[in-house]
């Protein structure tokens, strides 16, 4: 039998920071407080109206500069600049202490980048943090832990990224930056779950979500997974989708997984609900009724999950969601079909906005 750890690291360990320049830096008990590294112009853009959102989802914890440089210009109209804001749960163990920022200042129409580390759950009502993140026009949640964003919910912080959505910035992030950005949220704060553990047992301790903190319009019932060839993670957000329409947890009787593959994968999402692919694929997969057998301690049994392979390039469109353009796996007792990142997708004529049919 796996032996599964009882405590997960990134959730308990105290972060250690680095006193830097231009950094905050007081002790509080075994945890660093908050702590802000902001580059660019000290002075943030005063903008009367903005043209987003816009939102950028990657696979993989890294700004991917395509589809920011998108977001940003959509944001801005191609006209001025804007300032972004980074809440990152913990500081990098190595290399630059503010590697999303780094990427962003090499980008036009920006006018400063801010890092803000945020160790405990309490920092979400920090003053400065939330004056920086309701004064910029993007917040760009850095990967690493989503369970430290999901305990952001309820507090200022949460109100304030919502502002900037409501004036016409944006949000986005990716891994952790990723999922956090979804209806329903893979928490992971019990484990990060295995697909083969969770086709056994949707309801195994190690899947926990958090609901009721972001919800994007267009991008209703919607669970989002990172980093997914390569770690094989289709399984697992079969699981999610069955899970969420089991308990309700999208709202109605349907749930959407979207999964993007790291190593540059990105989607980004425009004002109408319209995503663009960059870099990687990604797979939309959708469970449209409840399953056939989901409950705690039994294998999953789930017959015709929907799922849209996006290549790059490609779009799908979150408002108006398509009805064709799919192909069909299922899980039987626990075992998922073969081949289930590559099928035959229906057809969709000339309808736009879908999946492109694979050769």
């Amino acid at each position: 039998m796996n032996q599964r750890p009882v405590l997960r690291p990134a959730a308990s360990a105290a972060v250690a920071l680095l006193t830097l320049a231009g950094v905050l830096t007081t002790a509080h008990s075994a945890q660093a407080a908050a702590n802000r590294i902001r580059l660019g112009s000290p002075t943030d853009v005063d903008r009367a109206a903005w043209n987003g959102p816009a939102f950028t989802m990657n696979g993989a914890g890294s700004v991917v500069a395509a589809s920011m440089s998108r977001a940003i210009d959509a944001i801005r109209g191609n006209s001025g600049s804007l300032d972004v804001v980074v809440p990152a749960g913990s500081a990098p163990t190595s290399g630059s202490r503010t590697p999303e920022c780094d990427t962003v200042m090499g980008l036009a129409g920006v006018n400063s980048c801010t890092t803000w580390t945020l160790t405990k759950a309490s920092d979400g009502n920090n003053t400065q943090v939330n004056t920086d993140v309701r004064k910029a026009e993007f917040v760009d949640f850095a990967g690493g832990d989503q369970c430290r964003y999901t305990g952001w919910k309820g507090t200022a912080l949460e109100t304030s990224v919502e502002s900037v959505v409501a004036k016409g910035g944006g949000s986005g992030g990716g891994s952790a930056g990723h999922h956090i950005n979804s209806p329903v949220v893979y928490d992971a704060c019990n484990g990060s779950v295995t697909s083969a553990e969770a086709v056994a047992d949707p309801y195994d301790s190690y899947i926990s979500f958090t609901t009721g903190m972001f919800d994007w319009a267009h991008y209703g019932g919607v669970v989002n997974d990172s980093h997914f060839v390569t770690r094989d993670r289709m399984g697992r957000t079969m699981a999610f989708v069955a899970r969420a329409v089991e308990d309700g947890l999208a709202g109605g009787q349907s749930a959407w997984g979207v999964g993007v593959e790291e190593g540059g994968g990105s989607l980004y999402i425009d004002r109408n609900g319209l995503a663009t692919l960059y870099g990687e694929d990604a797979y939309v997969v959708l469970a449209d009724h409840r399953p056939e057998r989901a409950v705690p301690g039994r294998s999953l049994s789930y017959s015709g999950f929907k799922i849209w392979h996006l290549t790059p390039g490609s779009t799908f469109d979150f408002k108006n969601r398509p009805t064709c353009g799919y192909y069909l796996r299922s899980v039987t007792n626990g075992v998922p079909d073969p081949n289930l990142y590559n099928g035959t997708p229906s057809t969709c004529g000339s309808r736009s906005g879908t999946a492109p049919t694979e050769s």
